[in-house]
Parts: C-alpha cells; sequence; structure tokens
C-alpha cells in the first residue's frame, strides 16, 4: 500500500516534484517527461501515470522563469512522445491484441476495453482524439484501434491531432492559470479537479453502459 501512498503524493504535488527534479537532473528532466508519456499513452500497462495533470503542472513551472524549464521545448518533447506512444500502441494492438488480452486479463482489464469500445461505438475514428482528454481510455484507444485494424493512415490523422490538440490546450492553460495565486496556493485541489473533470466521460460511458444492460435483461425478463 505504500506505493499507492507515493503516487498520490506525487499526483497531488506534481508542481512541487517537478520543480525538484529540474532542480536535481536540470535538462535530464526533459527525458523524464518524454518517457512518463510515452509510457502512458504507449503502454496499455501503465494507465495509472499522469497525463492532464502533469501537462498543466509543466506550463506552470514553466511560467516561473526561475524554474528552468523551457514551455516550447517541453511541449515538443511531450507532443512528440505522445505522437510515438499511440503508435507503438497501435501497433501492439495490431499485433498481439487478441493474445494480450486472452493471456492477461489482469492487466489487460476487459472492462477498460469495454469502456474504449463504448467509446469506439460512439465516436468512431474520433475517439483517439477525444480519448486524449480522458485518462485510462486514452491508454487503450490507441490499442483497441489498431486490434480492431483500422486504417493506419487514418489512424495517424487522429493520432496527431489529438495530440496537438492535448498538448496545445493543456500546457498553456497551466501556463496562463498556474501561477495565479488561488491557483497555486491550492494547486492540490486543481490537480484533483483535473483528473475529476477528466474521468467523468468514462465514468458517465460505463454508467450508461450498465444501464443498458439492465434494461436489455429486465425487456427479455418481461418477454
Amino acid at each position: 500500500m505504500d506505493w499507492i501512498k507515493q503516487l498520490l503524493d506525487i499526483a497531488l504535488h506534481l508542481q512541487e516534484h517537478l520543480h525538484q527534479l529540474t532542480r536535481d537532473y536540470g535538462p535530464w528532466v526533459y527525458g523524464m517527461l518524454f518517457l512518463i508519456i510515452f509510457c502512458e499513452t504507449g503502454l496499455v500497462v501503465t494507465p495509472f501515470l499522469p497525463g492532464d495533470s502533469l501537462l498543466f503542472a509543466v506550463g506552470a513551472l514553466a511560467a516561473d522563469p526561475s524554474s528552468g524549464l523551457q514551455v516550447g521545448l517541453a511541449s515538443g518533447i511531450i507532443l512528440v512522445a505522445a505522437i510515438l506512444g499511440d503508435s507503438v500502441n497501435y501497433s501492439i494492438g495490431k499485433y498481439a491484441g487478441e493474445q494480450l488480452a486472452t493471456r492477461f486479463p489482469r492487466i489487460v482489464k476487459q472492462k477498460h476495453l469495454d469502456v474504449t469500445n463504448e467509446f469506439f461505438e460512439k465516436y468512431g475514428g474520433k475517439t483517439i482524439i477525444l480519448a486524449r482528454f480522458v485518462p485510462i481510455v486514452r491508454t487503450f484507444a490507441p490499442f483497441v484501434a489498431g486490434s480492431g485494424a483500422m486504417n493506419y493512415r487514418r489512424f495517424m490523422l487522429f493520432n496527431v491531432t489529438g495530440a496537438i490538440l492535448w498538448v496545445g490546450l493543456i500546457v498553456p492553460a497551466g501556463w496562463f492559470f498556474g501561477n495565479i495565486p488561488v491557483v497555486k496556493e491550492n494547486f492540490e485541489l486543481v490537480v484533483v479537479g483535473i483528473i475529476v473533470v477528466s474521468v467523468l466521460p468514462m465514468v458517465y460511458e460505463i454508467w450508461k453502459s450498465r444501464h443498458l444492460k439492465k434494461r436489455e435483461e429486465a425487456t427479455r425478463r418481461e418477454a
């Protein structure tokens, strides 16, 4: 349980930890950002890594000249990591999707695949763009796209567009709002708010799916 507490502490105090890493490791922090975003988007086993909150924290920290973090360079590295991550995840889904889902059900969880499939049924290929703003679905959308044999060129169009919108909206939001005194003093609450707002679409899809199943079961019983 200690590792859960550590993850929560990092998530809630992300800006402080990021600032400390920047002071301790200097330019190497850009490599760390690349690795975190690449893993969060590229590997189905790491959907718990920070995404939206990390981008917001990067923008907020970069707005402080003393931090040494350059917003343009950080944004570019995160953008490349996000695009490459989704591309790798697509390939994993295409060539090993069914095997992984069958052999490792505790890692590639069916409930996550079901929620992602709900998004695809509702939004089609645009799910790749929308999923950028939804934790967990962000990690599983390219995997499902690959296993569902979505055309790669079409996938890449959505992949690049979604990554540009994701980075281009959240990092500047952190830059402009992250250092407002009331936001800075309550950064933990802001992070929680970002997470809650991001997760709401996924929660709604889960609720809707269960509600529809109950209605179908009730209809069958009545019939």
